[in-house]
């Protein structure tokens, strides 16, 4: 999708658990919830 705006290079970082210690945290855990960092360039 990132590629689809015009952007090059995307890099995607591993998983981080964005939700520990948080009041929806069992949730996140069921569904597999986690953030991922992007890197990409503007050509």
């Amino acid at each position: 999708m990132l590629e689809d705006t015009g952007l090059t290079d995307v890099v995607i970082g591993d998983p981080v658990d964005t939700f520990g210690g948080a009041t929806g945290e069992e949730k996140a855990r069921a569904f597999e919830v986690y953030g991922y960092a992007f890197l990409a360039h503007r050509p």
